[in-house]
């Protein structure tokens, strides 16, 4: 699969999702790609998470991804499932706006119901383009992943730096630099890589071209 050149949509129900699935891969495309990230909720009425946006923000601003390419969704926390419609409203007209060649949403095995209810309707908004995967680790159920993608140390590091501007959950266990970088070599031992990130395949659709 080919990265370059590609407009890239990352879908996340909360800030943080995007960078703990996918940093290290964002990192590493950014230079190469179009990529835009959609929050789709600012987790704003929990009182005790009133950082976590200008958190996400600054992130973001580490894996290269500008603030004008890092947008939050008017969606309330864990109540995706009342908002179906509306989020699959929201997903077919980020479709029409920014045409997505690839698409990472999160994983068909995350337990989550914000989550799931995403991927149930990014499978529906994007029929007809490659969607995968990512695990939000916390929230994953028989996560395995079939798609590997090699990332380097320095989009490793990157990452583990990303995350380390969420300050509000410094505690949490799945924001530990070593798990992150564990789940990383793991993935890359199944790649037969140093480093990769992993995903499941939700949807792939490929074309066959002629070779010069």
């Amino acid at each position: 699969m080919l990265f370059y050149g590609k407009r890239v949509l990352f879908l996340g129900a909360h800030p943080d999702d995007i960078e703990i699935g996918c940093g290290a891969l964002i990192h590493h495309i950014v230079p190469i790609s179009d990529v835009l990230c959609v929050t789709f909720s600012d987790n704003q009425k929990n009182s005790e998470l009133t950082r976590v946006v200008d958190e996400h923000f600054r992130s973001m601003a580490v894996l290269g991804v500008p603030k004008k390419k890092a947008i939050f969704g008017p969606f309330n926390t864990r109540v995706f499932p009342h908002d179906r419609q509306e989020i699959l409203e929201y997903l077919l007209k980020l479709r029409t706006d920014f045409d997505p060649d690839i698409i990472f949403v999160h994983s068909r095995q995350d337990i989550h119901q914000d989550h799931n209810t995403m991927t149930a309707e990014a499978l529906r908004a994007y029929r007809g383009i490659t969607l995968l995967g990512y695990d939000v680790v916390r929230s994953s159920h028989d996560f395995f992943p079939h798609f590997l993608v090699e990332v380097s140390e320095v989009d490793v590091q990157a990452k583990i730096e990303a995350l380390s501007k969420y300050e509000t959950y410094r505690e949490k266990y799945y924001f530990n630099p070593e798990l992150t970088r564990a789940i990383m070599v793991r993935h890359g031992a199944l790649a037969e890589k140093p480093f990769a990130e992993g995903f499941d395949i939700l949807r792939i659709v490929g074309s066959f071209e002629r070779c010069n």
